[in-house]
């Protein structure tokens, strides 16, 4: 991504995620702040997206055009995330940080983060755009402008009053196909020991097989082609057959492991909804031990 510029792939997610909240009787969840990230053309479509058959009308296109299954994708994913965050702070989680938290926001939008202490970790020019869309809020956040490939998470949360051996959960949402392996391991590393025992660590990862060519996913091609056009081509993935041990290196348990096609079936199916997703991209969630 360039360093001058909010991230093109953050913005799309936070398209897909107002043309969700614009469906009125079987959306997944509310985002009411999705649409201040928008461009003003893509701010006209979510807008022109509250009359249902034009939504539905900009969904199928998306879908089409951009094959592969992004949006859905997004959409389940983002319900699943909801789901697990809600879980693990009814469950005693008192910090959230969101690593690479876009335009994420769930800190706004998930009533039981209110009681929470959110840190929002990101490449400084998203957290800058951000900050400015999204305005004035009565919940208190500490922003933390970081770069994962550069900059020392530990120092970078202990300025902004971070907690070390405090139960918190951690949502890592569309970051680490942009990474490289050791960053990837040195975060967790660093999550594992930095958060208390029951802390939940949620990220989404991209099946390493969708980057070495060893297996054939459907509509792959066209959503590698869409993030490298935007200059954010993938660079990291895991073998879901090698995650459980990786994570247990760690000191981490594995408690989720599931594709975006996965999610789909648990959400979008019982509504009556068939809409594209990915059995690539995959959301997981593991618990410190």
């Amino acid at each position: 991504m360039e360093t001058n510029r909010a991230s093109r792939t953050a913005e799309h997610v936070a398209l897909f995620r107002a043309l969700e909240s614009s469906r009125r009787r079987d959306r997944l969840f509310d985002d009411p702040y999705a649409a201040r990230f928008l461009s003003p053309r893509y701010r006209l479509v979510a807008s022109l997206a509250r009359v249902p058959a034009l939504g539905r009308r900009f969904e199928r296109y998306i879908d089409t055009h951009w094959s592969g299954g992004p949006r859905g994708s997004a959409v389940v994913r983002t319900r699943l995330i909801d789901d697990l965050l809600t879980e693990a702070l009814a469950g005693g989680a008192t910090q959230i940080v969101l690593l690479g938290a876009g335009y994420d926001s769930r800190a706004y939008r998930i009533p039981a983060a209110a009681a929470a202490t959110v840190f929002e970790v990101d490449h400084p020019a998203t957290q800058a755009a951000k900050r400015r869309l999204i305005g004035a809020s009565a919940r208190q956040i500490s922003f933390v402008p970081a770069d994962l490939l550069h900059d020392d998470l530990d120092t970078e949360l202990g300025r902004a009053g971070f907690r070390h051996g405090v139960r918190t959960v951690v949502i890592w949402e569309g970051v680490t196909n942009y990474l490289t392996a050791g960053a990837v391991d040195a975060t967790l590393r660093f999550l594992a020991g930095a958060t208390g025992a029951g802390s939940r660590i949620i990220f989404t990862y991209v099946d390493r097989a969708a980057l070495d060519g060893s297996r054939r996913f459907d509509g792959l091609a066209k959503w590698q082609a869409a993030v490298r056009d935007a200059g954010e081509p993938w660079t990291f993935g895991f073998d879901p057959a090698e995650l459980p041990g990786y994570l247990a290196e760690r000191g981490l348990t594995l408690t989720t492991d599931l594709s975006t096609r996965d999610a789909a079936a648990r959400y979008l199916t019982p509504l009556g909804r068939d809409e594209p997703t990915a059995s690539f991209y995959r959301i997981v969630a593991a618990e410190v031990r």
